[in-house]
């Protein structure tokens, strides 16, 4: 385009020219396209030189429009106004050093020369515009999808969190049976069949249960529509079959329960799972000792949960992951209660105290 628009300049002043003219403005434009290569690195400095050497050769006038409108779509406003002024000026020059194509009044040509140039620098301006406008969408989009993946990525670890919770409250309490009654088998060699069999009979109803756990769990998590799905949870009511459980597999528990008023589903599981822990615990690490549990707390004053167990007593195969408390202090502190334990002396307490919640 810049060369058609450069020939059309170059035609109606050829046949005037004189052969050194003619030379020169050969020479000036071929240099102009030159230097319009490198519009994109100098756009100010090669708009100016173009345009400059507009006033000696016809030819230029190609490159130099090209080099205008480059430097218009930087939105530059100061280089603009005096690239746009300065080819109005350099036009008006060329006319009065070529006479011969001056045709037209002056005022007219000069009225043409600010139109041609308003328009040329409002072109580059507008591809401007429409670049800047693709590539803020383009960077929308690549930000839009950069978010999309990074809250995926965050759904993902929270679900696995999630999931990791869930397993080690759910199982951990069953395992836990499973593995002080196997145990109870392997040392034990003074027991009768009826009383292996008792025992094979407890391991194989507590396996049972932790396989149902195990699907309802899962099931919890995650349903066949990909949403998560609230099956019915353990709640405050199912503590005292908890601590049957317990007793059934052969614990020593001393249970205290002084909450007199329906407590909420919410606050209930948080307890029931505060609970269920402290049982798993002793059971693994005090297998010997007896455990004291105490339930207390009005709707004003909250739930206090206390358990209590001696040290030193038995020894327990099961291994424990140290990571039961830090869950359920994290659970605690998301219903705005707190969770404490550590050895108070020859006894370890957990104690927590709950909102009572609505």
């Amino acid at each position: 385009m810049a060369l058609l628009i450069s020939v059309g300049a170059w035609v109606p002043v050829v046949e005037g020219q004189s052969p050194v003219d003619r030379a020169l403005d050969v020479g000036l434009g071929v240099l102009a396209f030159a230097l319009v290569l490198l519009r994109r690195r100098r756009p100010f400095a090669v708009a100016v030189v173009t345009t400059l050497l507009t006033t000696f050769s016809s030819l230029a006038t190609g490159p130099s429009i090209l080099a205008i409108v480059s430097l218009a779509t930087g939105g530059a406003w100061a280089q603009i106004v005096v690239a746009g002024a300065l080819s109005v000026l350099c036009g008006e020059l060329h006319i009065r050093l070529y006479p011969t194509v001056q045709t037209d009044p002056g005022w007219l040509t000069l009225a043409a020369g600010v139109v041609f140039t308003s328009a040329t620098l409002a072109w580059g301006m507008y591809i401007g515009s429409r670049r800047e406008l693709l590539w803020t969408l383009r960077r929308r989009a690549e930000v839009a999808e950069a978010e999309r993946d990074l809250r995926a990525s965050q759904s993902r670890i929270e679900e696995r969190s999630r999931i990791a919770r869930e397993m080690h409250d759910v199982l951990a309490h069953r395992i836990s049976q499973i593995s002080v009654r196997a145990g109870a088998l392997n040392y034990r060699t003074d027991l009768t069949r009826d009383e292996m069999r008792d025992s094979a009979g407890v391991i194989r109803e507590s396996a049972h249960e932790a396989l149902t756990d195990l699907r309802g769990v899962l099931g919890v998590l995650r349903g066949d529509s990909g949403e998560l799905q609230h099956a019915p949870q353990p709640t405050y009511v199912d503590l005292a079959d908890l601590v049957e459980d317990a007793r059934r597999s052969g614990m020593r528990i001393a249970y205290a329960d002084t909450v007199d008023a329906p407590v909420p589903d919410a606050t209930g599981r948080t307890v029931y799972r505060i609970v269920q822990e402290g049982v798993t615990n002793s059971r693994k690490h005090a297998p010997g000792a007896g455990l004291d549990i105490d339930l207390g707390g009005t709707p004003q004053e909250g739930i206090t949960v206390v358990l209590r167990n001696a040290l030193g007593f038995g020894r327990s195969s099961t291994p424990g992951s140290g990571l039961g408390l830090v869950g359920l202090t994290e659970r605690a502190q998301l219903r705005g209660g707190r969770l404490e334990h550590g050895v108070c002396g020859d006894e370890f307490v957990l104690r927590a105290w709950m909102p009572w919640g609505p």
